[in-house]
């Protein structure tokens, strides 16, 4: 007669036995894994910078809730010479610029302040930009104009394909003082 295992095998050696323990232990590991990794997996993405999107050599603008922005769906809801925040490079905030009915801006404004990194508004009425933190102002193309803020604001390029609004580092001459970049440094 053969000796048979407690889970039917004949024979000795062909499959170590799993004890109820052993077996509720493995399931008890397994599903507190599985909680973590799926509580863990939007964070990690939160710190994870967007990646360029194929096609457009650049990230795309997103709104405040992530979703990408289509230049249609953007120019009708923004008049001539608006200026709104979208997430941008490295998911900073940075201001499209409604140049026409049907155009955006070919340039980007990041919103962060040269001075210690507020979010600097847009004062329509003002024509600037002026920092809520130090009172640093920024010109309609954010060129700093008045401290305690050393540099100007950094520059992105936009560019509108197939109705999507993309964004890339600008690493040529900042048009507004002739200098190099200094974020590109």
């Amino acid at each position: 007669m053969s000796d048979v295992g407690s889970f039917g095998h004949a024979g000795t050696g062909d499959a170590p036995d799993l004890s109820r323990r052993q077996l509720l232990n493995l399931l008890t590991f397994g599903a507190v894994s599985g909680v973590a990794v799926g509580a863990l997996y939007p964070v990690a993405r939160f710190f994870t910078p967007p990646k360029p999107q194929a096609g457009l050599g650049g990230v795309l603008a997103r709104d405040e809730l992530g979703n990408p922005i289509n230049a249609s769906g953007w120019l009708s809801a923004h008049p001539q010479g608006d200026r709104s925040l979208v997430q941008g490079l490295k998911g900073d905030p940075t201001y499209l610029i409604v140049t026409g009915d049907e155009a955006i801006g070919s340039y980007g404004i990041n919103a962060i302040c040269t001075h210690l990194g507020c979010v600097v508004p847009w004062y329509a009425a003002a024509g600037k930009f002026i920092c809520p933190c130090h009172g640093s102002q920024y010109d309609d193309a954010g060129k700093v104009v008045r401290g305690p803020a050393p540099l100007s604001l950094e520059l992105a390029h936009v560019e509108v394909v197939d109705d999507q609004v993309a964004l890339t580092p600008w690493t040529e001459t900042d048009f507004r003082d002739g200098s190099q970049p200094w974020w590109a440094r």
